[in-house]
């Protein structure tokens, strides 16, 4: 884990001697804010858009990305409301009712699953001195009784504790539950509390658990290569259950997560590479919200872009304009898509006014490319000569014009 070293003098670009040259470049990056550490919903965030370079680096370096949002004047709304919340843990409660035998009996109906039989073990921290390391020994041990005890046998852990490498920092996870040996294999098991109404959900939903379940995936398919055991082991589909209809009764699902796990596989794999794309930023690029030395510039002092105050402390951080053009020195690759699963999705859409990518991949692509709005504008109206590979889309777009035209003339 990457941990941020104060230097004597506070100055946030020197680092430790015995970081490796990625560690040091990545703590100067993020400065002297503490790491921000990944969990299964920021992991699975990581696959909504593989390519945007900016996102990798915040991610790797480990960057509050909802504090930084704020902090440039893009804040996000806040997370889900407590009765979310609340329903969420009820729901949750109720599954796990019993030494979750509800949900047993719900395997063996609603999926035909053959259930063995299974001892219980709740690894919930006791009280406040539960160590994280502690916790997934206990899991890996339950984990690998489980395993040598064959299909026959098997363990149902509620509240255990995995780990996943994420560009060289160990991210600790904690699914809703892993479920015994079905069919011979382990099942990660996630329970969500949105609906089932009649045998539909939201897909937005199904899809984002599917890809938060996905991570937990990789990680027990990771512990128990520890122990010997191969992929298979772990089944590519995990067991949803959600509440059905307008009552709160759980039902279950199989939701198959290879796709899931190719892309999240390919994007903690360009995690691990993150020295090839850091070495192409600037060599000063840093973060740090209040770095050191940092002066407010001539004039800023209630004006456009004025200093701002770091930690809520009375020392004032870095001017926002300084933050902003660390931003503008990444590439982003904004998607409407992002909004729902980047914290600094506002400020990107921001920044990417005028962009076709601004309107979507699609549109993008069905545009031929074309990177800016007032391109395309002078390509359907013939005052822009086209390139040669946007010959076939100027000549759609001044199609869809002249039909545009054609039809605002017959309704007058």
């Amino acid at each position: 884990m990457l941990t941020r070293v104060p230097t004597p003098d506070g100055d946030p670009g020197k680092v430790p001697a015995d970081m490796s040259d990625v560690e040091a470049r990545l703590a100067r990056i993020r400065g002297t804010a503490p790491v921000r550490e990944h969990t299964a919903r920021t992991i699975a965030a990581l696959t909504t858009n593989p390519g945007c370079d900016r996102r990798a680096v915040l991610d790797a370096a480990g960057i509050d990305k909802q504090k930084l949002a704020g902090y440039v004047e893009f804040p996000v709304p806040s997370g889900q409301s407590p009765f979310a919340i609340s329903r969420g843990n009820a729901f949750e409660a109720q599954v796990k009712a019993d030494g979750c035998a509800g949900l047993l009996r719900l395997l063996g109906e609603r999926l035909g699953l053959p259930v063995p039989e299974v001892s219980y073990a709740d690894l919930a921290p006791a009280g406040t001195g539960a160590s994280l390391d502690a916790r997934h020994a206990r899991t890996r041990e339950l984990l690998a009784e489980a395993a040598a005890a064959g299909p026959d046998g098997g363990v149902l852990l509620d509240h255990p504790l995995l780990r996943l490498d994420v560009g060289g920092r160990a991210a600790y996870l904690e699914p809703d539950l892993i479920a015994v040996r079905l069919r011979g294999r382990f099942h990660v098991v996630e329970i969500k509390s949105f609906a089932v109404i009649d045998g539909q959900a939201d897909g937005r939903k199904v899809a984002a658990a599917a890809t938060q379940a996905a991570v937990y995936v990789l990680a027990l398919r990771g512990l128990l290569a520890e122990l010997g055991y191969g992929p298979e082991t772990v089944a590519d589909e995990v067991v949803l259950i959600c509440p059905e209809n307008f009552a709160n009764q759980p039902t279950a699902a199989l939701v198959d997560v290879r796709r899931q796990l190719t892309v999240l596989t390919r994007q903690l794999s360009r995690l691990a590479r993150i020295g090839d794309l850091i070495a192409t930023l600037p060599a000063d690029l840093t973060f740090d919200l209040g770095a050191a030395g940092a002066q407010p510039e001539p004039g800023c002092g209630g004006g456009e872009h004025p200093p701002r105050f770091s930690d809520d402390s009375a020392v004032p951080g870095r001017p926002v304009v300084e933050v902003v053009g660390a931003l503008h020195a990444t590439r982003a690759r904004y998607a409407p898509e992002c909004l729902d699963a980047c914290e600094l999705a506002y400020f990107c859409r921001d920044e990417a006014r005028g962009q076709t990518a601004a309107l979507g991949r699609s549109v993008h692509d069905e545009l031929g490319g074309v990177p800016d709005v007032a391109g395309v504008l002078d390509l359907a109206a013939g005052t822009r000569v086209p390139d040669p590979d946007q010959a076939e889309a100027a000549e759609l777009l001044r199609l869809a014009a002249r039909l545009r035209a054609e039809s605002l003339a017959s309704a007058l």
